[in-house]
């Protein structure tokens, strides 16, 4: 488009008009209407545009000012709302106030997303204890979700309110809504310029919360993290960033990282939960019928305890351009090489020859493992859960399932804990699989990747930005902190 152009709206291309770039008047609007040629109501279509290409608010008020004018001054609820996303998106308060009186005049009350948006749009101003109001809205209806937490506690941090942002902390906490990284980094960068004993301890509970809930700040959170322990007066801390090498020696300090490995004690704790909660207790099992589970326990029973233990659907179709029957044997012949007790758990439908399952390449699985082929409508997870650890400590498993439906199913966050820690130093992933059969594995550290502490150090592990890993996968960069004693 050649930006000296006196046209207001831009030409016509294939029946759909393009969005203004300068506010239009009645008539310009009136013609615009008249050239556009799709199904949709014209005044939803083009405000959804607009609000999908972040159109400037002037062009967007010329459109309801328009729409008033033909409808004795009433704008309706659609648009109202996708006009106040452009004046949030642009940090147009004052438009925001006044979007925000109408809906009050005319609305005993709003749907979530109206409400989300005023919350978010009134944080930044100095009528942001009005957002505390959208969220008791909000929650008479529903639970908050965490990003109108994030917004309340970000406004309260911004006004030096401290203590409204705290209690929105543990209140979201209470709805076991895991909080957005931001969230968590604001307190952090909040406290920079806080010399106060119970702010800091409260932001220890927060690295507590990352490691019983094993999860990962972002880089710019890590440096969050950094900054503020060197802040604090007296600490005496300083921070590097850097990595662990394989034996599990942090290169920042020198010092040993926790070892991945549960100990005996734990090891029989988790296996007896797991075996009442999970597989015994839990209603997401009915698919399972009590008797074949019964049927598998009384076939793993007489067998000698596993190495490995394959979800062999799960695996089979981790290489979609590759036969399943195929891929299932070339993981069962390479860890048969390896002198391994192996157990696949199948579906009956697996032993049905066809052009995906040969029968010639599933005879051969059966001579190189156990095999256990369960009804069709069964769920692998108990079967592979209770195999794994009836066998002990040693075997491991290869699937690509996270498990975390598992996970929930635990009573406590020390269990959780624990079966994060167990699934990490026990879950073989693969990772490739090469021309010729040759399978990649990857390799299990022999050291925990959570957030840890001995009191005088933290080791953090963080994820980088722009930088995307698998499930499997966990974060390779630290943050080590030290404090000179």
């Amino acid at each position: 488009m050649n930006p000296q152009s006196k046209d207001r709206a831009l030409p016509r291309v294939r029946n759909i008009i393009q969005l203004p770039t300068k506010p239009l008047n009645s008539e310009e609007w009136d013609k615009l209407k008249e050239d556009f040629k799709g199904k949709a109501n014209f005044e939803d279509w083009i405000i959804s545009q607009m609000a999908h290409c972040n159109s400037s608010v002037d062009v967007a008020k010329s459109l309801l000012a328009w729409v008033a004018a033909k409808n004795n001054g009433i704008v309706g609820y659609n648009l109202l709302v996708k006009y106040l996303y452009l004046c949030v998106c642009h940090k147009q308060t004052s438009e925001v106030f006044d979007v925000y009186e109408i809906m009050k005049t005319r609305y005993k009350s709003l749907e979530s997303g109206g409400n989300t948006l005023l919350i978010r749009g009134l944080i930044h101003s100095e009528r942001w204890k009005e957002a505390l109001l959208l969220l008791e809205d909000i929650k008479k209806v529903m639970t908050p979700s965490k990003k109108n937490y994030n917004d309340c506690i970000q406004g309260a941090l911004l006004h030096q309110d401290v203590n409204i942002a705290w209690n929105l902390y543990q209140e979201l906490l209470g709805h076991d809504l895991i909080p957005m990284m931001e969230t968590l980094k604001a307190f952090f960068d909040f406290g920079k310029d806080i010399k106060d004993d119970q702010y800091s301890n409260k932001l220890l509970d927060i690295l507590l919360y990352l490691r019983n809930n094993q999860l990962y700040p972002e880089e710019s959170f890590a440096h969050s993290i950094k900054t503020w322990f060197e802040s604090v007066p007296e600490g005496q801390w300083k921070g590097k960033f850097t990595t662990i090498q394989r034996s599990g020696q942090c290169l920042g300090c020198g010092k040993n990282i926790e070892s991945i490995h549960l100990s005996p004690e734990e090891y029989e704790f988790l296996k007896g939960k797991i075996m009442r909660d999970v597989i015994d207790g839990g209603d997401q099992y009915k698919k399972t019928t009590p008797q074949e589970l019964k049927r598998f326990q009384n076939f793993v029973k007489y067998c000698p305890p596993f190495d490995i233990v394959i979800d062999g659907l799960n695996v089979a179709k981790m290489f979609p351009k590759a036969r399943e029957s195929q891929v299932l044997l070339d993981v069962v012949s390479q860890l048969a090489k390896q002198n391994l007790r192996v157990l696949v758990l199948g579906r009956k439908h697996m032993l049905m020859p066809c052009a995906r399952w040969r029968k010639d390449e599933m005879e051969k699985v059966q001579k190189q493992a156990s095999c256990f082929f369960a009804d069709n409508i069964s769920e692998d997870d108990p079967f592979l859960l209770y195999a794994t650890l009836h066998s002990g400590n040693h075997c491991k498993f290869i699937t690509k399932d996270l498990m975390r439906d598992h996970k929930a199913c635990l009573p406590d966050a020390k269990t959780q804990r624990l079966f994060f820690k167990w699934q990490q130093g026990h879950q073989l992933a693969i990772i490739n699989r090469l021309p010729g059969s040759k399978i990649t594995f990857q390799h299990i550290l022999s050291y925990d990747t959570v957030v840890q502490t001995t009191g005088n150090s933290w080791h953090i592990p963080y994820d980088e930005d722009l930088v995307e890993r698998y499930s499997y996968e966990v974060p390779t960069k630290w943050l080590c902190l030290q404090r000179k004693t």
